[in-house]
């Protein structure tokens, strides 16, 4: 099913990346599901993606991050050798990307027993931040007294 949303954004300005958004959540059930992954909230502002990528070491995995897409890429090197009765370790390469918010940058990367952990954190800068604004408008108009404007008629 394929919605049309170019009505939605004949009126708008700078929504290019909400069109992107819904796009791709439309086409989700397309995506690979190899490797599995877990996206965990941390804290308000700190989030960790972990990948069970068994199999892969350190030197099979490449991250970037860049322009706010996470992709992450497995590439093994070289086949298993060897006779197999049953093999269902998966040894294929992958390719798993990631929509990040804005603002969210990539913080570190530790593998632990078969396990990419990603941790994430929302970096808001601070003219983005929202701010009180002190209330001084009683006060300033007792300190000013009314000015009297004379006119001068010849």
């Amino acid at each position: 099913m394929n919605f049309d949303l170019t009505p939605l954004f004949r009126t708008s300005v700078g929504f290019d990346r909400m069109a992107q958004l819904l796009d791709q959540a439309n086409r989700i059930d397309q995506t690979p599901s190899y490797p599995p992954y877990n996206i965990e909230s941390m804290d308000e502002n700190i989030y960790r993606i972990t990948l069970a990528v068994a199999g892969f070491g350190e030197n099979d995995l490449e991250i970037t991050s860049e322009q706010n897409t996470l992709t992450v890429k497995g590439k093994k090197e070289s086949e298993v050798q060897g006779q197999f009765i049953h093999r269902g370790i998966a040894n294929r390469s992958f390719e798993r990307r990631f929509q990040l918010a804005d603002h969210v940058k990539v913080k570190d990367a530790t593998m632990n027993n078969g396990l990419l952990h990603i941790e994430l954190e929302r970096e808001i800068p601070e003219a983005m931040k929202p701010k009180t604004i002190a209330i001084n408008g009683n006060k300033k108009a007792l300190e000013q007294k009314p000015q009297v404007v004379k006119n001068n008629v010849a």
